[in-house]
């Protein structure tokens, strides 16, 4: 990793944030001539959603979506030359899973960094603003180096925007937000908290969620508290994870979807939660067995699980918590103190404070999100030539597939391929067996 570069150098593309979209896109760019690249995140190490990285959890995609096999099998930042390099090759062979641990996954993508110069951590991106240097409209980013505090001024002709979600927490629960009461993000900062509680509610249907509640369900013989689950879903259901199915995290359906109305793409969202936000099946399946065998001989689990159940709001109540649920079928209101809450509620996007000064010249869309190009650039008023290009915040323009790892190569490609002005990466238009939409068919002739 490069440790300093000169100022008066201009890029022709700056990225914010080290996560796996733009640790590909560095990966896969490195080889570019014409792409002169540097990347700044905050953090000091690569580090992949540390607060859920439970021992046993694994990826849900397959190990080909690594950050740059599905661009380009060749290319030697493939998890299988990491397996390789570390002598794993045969070990993983033996294995014969394609989803590969979390923990893995994060050790292959800090292997990727350590290797590439143009990633430098501890850089915090203060500000982005539009500048004119040397005749040349470029931005121009101020970084800070979180140690030293130093702030130093980069320039570069586009910004590739890698930042990642944020935390997503119901407005009407965010004011009990603290040590007891915490997103699925901090978990494992504050699990020791759960261990003394007397009892441990668990919220939401996701992922995240189910990964939480299987974790301290293995725990609570040795900790004793009483463990709930609720969910406002219909039910503690699996991912779709059909074959058919997961032909939705192609670009041949991204491609579909990016040409609907906007409330279409609304609507559809809205209806394809299992695609994305369900519970993966061995998940639910270790979870069930642990139910099972703590069932044995007629003993009853101090165990809770209700669906269909919203949490209006959360309120303390001397040193516990008061849930103020509903039923959402029957409509019936009830009531649970726990001492500790867990809140799997989800990601969302979020505008970053260092755009702020180019807030004005973003074109959003009429419920005030990104309006993002099929190349994945943002709108931009009067703003041709300096474009932002967005990784992970375009969902409601692209479909399911944003947040998948498994596409993030090819959008990489997309956008690669038009910043060199060539074909670097292949981008196939026909990949998937199924046709979402329409197909013209021969004309019927009597």
């Amino acid at each position: 990793m490069q440790d300093s570069i000169k100022k008066s150098n201009i890029y022709d593309v700056i990225g914010i944030g080290i996560g796996p979209f733009n640790l590909g896109f560095a990966a896969l760019a490195e080889e570019v001539p014409e792409i002169d690249a540097l990347f700044f995140e905050k953090k000091p190490q690569f580090d992949w959603h540390p607060g859920m990285m439970i021992e046993g959890t694994t990826l849900q995609v397959p190990f080909l979506a690594d950050l740059v096999s599905m661009a380009d099998v060749t290319n030697r930042y493939s998890f299988l030359n990491y397996l390789q390099e570390k002598n794993r090759l045969y070990r993983f062979y033996f294995r014969e899973d394609f989803h590969i641990p979390r923990k893995e996954y994060n050790h292959y993508c800090r292997w990727v960094t350590e290797q590439l110069d143009n990633c430098q951590f501890h850089a915090n991106v203060k500000q982005v603003e539009l500048q004119t240097l040397d005749g040349e409209d470029v931005y121009e980013i101020v970084v800070e180096d979180v140690r030293t505090k130093e702030e130093d001024c980069y320039y570069g002709r586009h910004i590739l925007m890698g930042i990642g979600t944020v935390p997503a927490v119901p407005e009407q629960l965010q004011e009990a937000l603290g040590e007891k009461v915490f997103h699925t993000a901090d978990y494992l900062y504050k699990k020791n908290i759960c261990k003394g509680a007397e009892k441990v509610a668990v919220i939401g249907s996701g992922q995240s969620a189910a990964e939480v509640f299987l974790d301290l369900l293995e725990d609570q013989p040795d900790h004793g508290y009483s463990l709930d689950w609720y969910t406002r879903s219909k039910g503690f259901f699996p991912m779709e994870y059909s074959k058919l199915g997961l032909e939705h995290f192609s670009p041949d359906y991204t491609s579909f979807f990016y040409q609907l109305a906007q409330e279409k793409k609304d609507k559809l969202l809205g209806e394809q939660d299992l695609l994305y936000k369900g519970i993966s099946a061995d998940t639910i399946s270790d979870i069930y067995e642990l139910l099972y065998q703590r069932s044995v001989g007629e003993e009853e689990p101090d165990i809770h699980l209700q669906a269909m159940s919203a949490i209006k709001q959360i309120k303390p109540v001397g040193e516990q918590w008061r849930l103020y649920g509903c039923q959402l079928v029957s409509e019936e209101e009830f009531l649970v103190e726990t001492d500790v809450v867990i809140l799997g509620t989800g990601y969302k996007p979020t505008f970053p404070e260092f755009l702020m000064p180019i807030h004005d010249l973003i074109i959003w869309d009429s419920q005030g999100r990104f309006s993002v190009s099929e190349d994945y650039k943002l709108s931009m008023d009067g703003i041709y030539n300096n474009h932002i290009f967005i990784q992970n915040g375009e969902i409601h323009t692209h479909g399911v597939g944003a947040p998948d790892l498994g596409l993030g190569a090819h959008r990489n490609a997309v956008i690669i391929n038009f910043l060199a002005g060539r074909d670097v990466y292949p981008v196939s238009q026909v990949n998937v067996y199924q046709s979402f939409g329409t197909r013209r068919q021969p004309a019927f002739s009597q």
